[in-house]
């Protein structure tokens, strides 16, 4: 479910969602991690000015966990 919250919010803003890839890596004890790839010329609209988009999406993240009871961590990978 996260990874598919990820992959929706990620396909919206950018401009070649196709090239959107979301997966999943199970962590230890601090939960899963939520790698988000995007193409080269989509990476600042996923990450926004000052950082602030990708750290909303983090926030959105951090909710949905809490609903389902997981911890995941959102890493933007270039």
């Amino acid at each position: 479910m996260l990874k598919e919250l990820i992959t929706t919010i990620a396909e919206a803003l950018v401009d070649d969602p196709d090239q959107v890839e979301v997966t999943e890596v199970e962590g230890n004890h601090h939960g899963a991690v939520i790698e988000l790839r995007v193409a080269k010329n989509d990476i600042g609209k996923v990450i926004g000015k000052d950082g602030r988009t990708a750290q909303s999406m983090r926030v959105i993240l951090a909710a949905a966990c809490t609903k389902v009871g997981r911890r995941a961590h959102l890493d933007i990978v270039d």
